[in-house]
């Protein structure tokens, strides 16, 4: 079980954010705004030797603020190239981009779960643009009704695709990891989600991180038990340095 560090992105700036609040028209709820750029970040993941973290970009595409967020998230690729992955805004098309701005993977979910449904051809195609082995699945979820449901558009819209064990073995074929934002306790440093853990649990021969909700050691250790130390994770805003009370320096050095 290691620790992926993140570093999340919105208006230019970095980040950390209530995961469901994200809001095209209300805005969005902050937890922590810092003062120091993508690349500060970057830099002290590599001096960490944590690899495998994730940069996320929750600007929506096209905007002039995606551009702001994106231009942060160069910085911070070029800070630790081939150390962090990225997601946010990526495509078949621009994929291979990402990569050479110094990107291990790149991170998709609103790309390949689009209208309400999974598209092949799309996740077809981002195989074809930069390999299986630099794909990441983003399954974002929420709860509805007792099942978990991949959600999109900066975790706005739920889709019809459940997150479940078949699921996620039939997705991995296409990927070379998996990482879960449980967005119903992203960012609220309230607790896990066990329930959805225990899914993850039934995978332990996937390559999977789990993000949402981590606010202590005790959160880390039921990770590591029930996830047989096979699940990856990541804390942000209950991280010391994002505002929070975690110490950084003692979960990058337990958990390289």
């Amino acid at each position: 079980m290691k620790f992926r560090p993140c570093i999340d992105i919105h208006d230019g700036a970095v980040k950390q954010i209530v995961g469901g609040s994200l809001d095209d028209n209300a805005g969005v709820a902050e937890n922590y705004v810092a003062e120091k750029g993508g690349d500060y970040y970057a830099n002290m993941y590599k001096q960490s030797g944590l690899k495998g973290g994730h940069i996320i970009i929750l600007n929506k595409y096209g905007t002039a603020e995606y551009e702001a967020s994106l231009s942060q998230a160069k910085a911070a690729l070029a800070a630790y190239p081939g150390g962090m992955q990225i997601g946010g805004g990526v495509t078949a098309e621009n994929a291979a981009d990402f990569i050479s701005y110094g990107a291990s993977h790149v991170i998709v979910t609103s790309y390949v779960f689009r209208d309400g449904m999974l598209d092949m051809d799309r996740l077809k195609g981002l195989l074809d643009a930069v390999g299986r082995e630099h794909i990441v699945l983003d399954l974002s979820c929420r709860k509805d009704n007792g099942r978990y449901f991949i959600v999109t558009d900066r975790w706005q819209k739920f889709t019809d695709v459940e997150v479940s064990p078949e699921k996620l073995r039939f997705l991995s074929d296409y990927c070379a990891e998996i990482l879960v934002h449980g967005v119903d306790v992203e960012g609220k440093q309230q607790g896990i989600d066990i329930e959805l853990l225990s899914i993850l649990a039934a995978c332990k021969d996937i390559k999977i991180t789990y993000a949402g909700g981590i606010h202590s050691m005790a959160d880390i250790e039921v990770i590591d038990t029930i996830g047989g130390g096979m699940i990856d994770f990541t804390v942000g805003s209950a991280l010391d340095i994002f505002g929070g009370s975690l110490s950084y320096k003692e979960l990058a050095s337990e958990y390289c």
